[in-house]
């Protein structure tokens, strides 16, 4: 990232809309891939991903959208290894409190304003110029993903953070309701009405595209409109059945028996 040039904050800021595809399969090749359609942000998945520090790296490399890193867990420790890899941003999964998402914009924000570390190859390539213009540049996200999250959404949303996103499988999960279903869906909407209420972009996961145009219609500024393990799947499937249908043989006829 560099920081003069980071265009995610200010996106975000404008409301989007914003597609995204999520990348868990740990193959730099596919972002490169996905750079060549224009997509306005990728997101890594370092949580529940195959990606490790040195495949990171790559990715950001192939990269030629915004990169949106999802943390392994909300350490400051993680949220440097993405940023310091030169990500745009960060989205520090569950977490539940005001306390912890501005512990997040803390640990995304060099001295005075937070407590990052300063480091990291990239940055270092003109570190003066980084430190001075990152803490402009970089989103501090933070996913609500729990019961405990979503009483606390107005406060995390008023917590200064540049972003909230909903995680909504493990949202669903941790309510005890079927992903899809009017209890789901009110929470989502109360955590999007919260961040309305405090100015603060609401990104959500879909599983397709159809599902991430609906959500931004309800008024999401990002959401994702492809999955890298989910698309190589479905189109593997209907690839496969397309070929068996277009050259399955008609079963051998069994020979008569002759009378007698």
């Amino acid at each position: 990232m560099d920081p003069k040039k980071a265009r995610l904050k200010k996106a975000l800021k404008a409301g989007g809309p914003l597609g995204v595809a999520w990348f868990t399969l740990g193959a730099p090749v596919l972002i490169e891939v996905a750079g060549r359609h224009g997509m306005d942000a990728v997101v890594i998945d370092m949580q529940h991903g195959l990606f490790d520090r040195l495949s990171l790296e790559a990715a950001i490399t192939a990269s030629s959208a915004p990169v949106l890193v999802r943390t392994r867990d909300d350490a400051a420790a993680s949220i440097g290894e993405a940023l310091d890899a030169g990500a745009e941003g960060v989205l520090v999964p569950l977490v539940e409190s005001a306390e912890a998402a501005a512990a997040v914009v803390s640990a995304c924000r060099y001295p005075p304003a937070g407590h990052r570390s300063g480091g990291g190859v990239r940055p270092l390539a003109d570190f003066g110029t980084y430190s001075a213009t990152a803490n402009n540049a970089v989103v501090a996200g933070v996913m609500i993903e729990t019961a405990k999250g979503l009483e606390a959404a107005a406060e995390i949303a008023a917590s200064g953070v540049d972003m909230v996103f909903i995680g909504t499988g493990d949202l669903a999960l941790s309510l005890g309701v079927a992903p899809g279903s009017d209890a789901h869906n009110a929470a989502c909407a109360r955590i999007l009405a919260a961040c309305k209420a405090a100015k603060t972009p609401c990104g959500v996961f879909a599983m397709s595209a159809a599902a991430a145009v609906a959500r931004i219609g309800e008024g999401y500024a990002l959401s994702v409109t492809t999955i890298d393990v989910a698309a190589f799947e479905t189109r593997t499937a209907e690839d496969l059945a397309l070929f068996r249908e277009k050259t399955a043989r008609a079963p051998a006829k069994r020979p008569r028996k002759k009378a007698g």
